[in-house]
């Protein structure tokens, strides 16, 4: 190795090291044992690093890093090496994937491998399942650590509707606010399974209290009762065409209809939270049926996305 690419080692050491100190304490502080500590800090250093407990999940982003094979294998393991020092994560505790820059917070979920490294975690004193060892994503996503907690506080004897739902960590929180009812929709069976596990988890079973639905939401919010619902939390992909939908999914083409749909579902005074991942993002105001759009983006960014974190979020409420 050149004494150049050797101070690129000693610039990410230190970079890691500085970050993992801040974060480390702020985290200790807020009782949060899960978090991102690194995230494309440095352009030579491509990765996203999250922390569960003992656990550490590294993503390299795909770049052309004009490297061999075996060179960049040998360049991972030294950036492993350098990550298991800092962090004091044992190496067989880090599991690595390769993350492709697609549109969307995951483009299409895939999965990595057909070995089970399921483990429970804690936030907010709930708990969750996560998988750093089948899926291209762990089971939570942590940006919305703030956006949970915001549903959680306004679910009491509420309907909850959870759309675009993932493995269920929003119907988890509205559960635990004491929500008259949750719906939890999603498209995959695999994440609506999961789901059903994380509420199980934490003791909501009630199949007619926390129902699943395994339903394409663009398709399923034109069959719901008009003014039913209290409160409706949509995160959808920025594009999807999953051959088990009828219709593509374009966030910014389609985002006025869905809430629209939404706000169709809700009572008045009823409250949505929508998010997106796509950074172009535009709310089209002159088409979403209500004057009450409130951005809150940066009120639900974490202590660990500050500065790095590209999504909105807004709380819609029904005139």
């Amino acid at each position: 190795m050149t004494e150049r690419e050797e101070e690129k080692f000693v610039m990410f050491r230190n970079r890691l090291q500085k970050v993992y100190r801040h974060l480390g304490r702020q985290a200790r502080k807020l009782g949060v044992g899960c978090y991102r500590v690194y995230d494309h800090d440095l352009p030579e250093f491509p990765l996203c690093i999250e922390l569960y407990g003992e656990k550490l999940y590294v993503a390299e982003y795909k770049r052309r890093h004009g490297m061999t094979e075996d060179e960049h294998d040998d360049w991972m393991e030294k950036t492993l090496g350098v990550v298991a020092g800092v962090l004091a994560v044992a190496r067989e505790n880090i599991f690595l994937k390769l993350r492709q820059r697609k549109p969307g917070r995951l483009g299409q979920y895939q999965k990595y491998d057909a070995v089970q490294h399921e483990f429970v975690v804690e936030e907010n004193g709930l708990k969750f399942l996560i998988n750093l060892g089948d899926y291209l994503d762990t089971g939570l996503f942590l940006d919305h650590r703030l956006t949970r907690q915001l549903v959680r506080g306004l679910s009491g004897e509420k309907k909850v509707l959870n759309l675009f739902a993932y493995t269920g960590s929003f119907s988890v929180y509205a559960a635990a606010g004491g929500a008259a009812e949750v719906l939890t929709v999603d498209l995959s069976k695999t994440y609506l399974n999961w789901a059903e596990r994380n509420l199980a988890l934490n003791g909501f079973t009630d199949k007619e209290k926390y129902k699943t639905v395994h339903a394409d939401v663009k398709v399923f919010l034109k069959t719901l009762p008009p003014a039913y619902f209290d409160l409706v939390v949509m995160d959808p992909p920025t594009f999807s065409n999953s051959k088990r939908m009828d219709d593509i999914l374009d966030i910014q083409r389609d985002h006025a209809e869905l809430i629209n749909d939404c706000l169709r579902a809700l009572k008045p005074g009823g409250q949505l939270f929508f998010s997106t991942n796509f950074r172009k993002f535009v709310p089209d105001t002159g088409k979403i049926q209500s004057p009450r759009i409130r951005d809150i983006s940066k009120a639900t960014t974490p202590f660990d996305f500050e500065g790095r974190l590209f999504r909105f979020c807004y709380q819609i409420t029904r005139p």
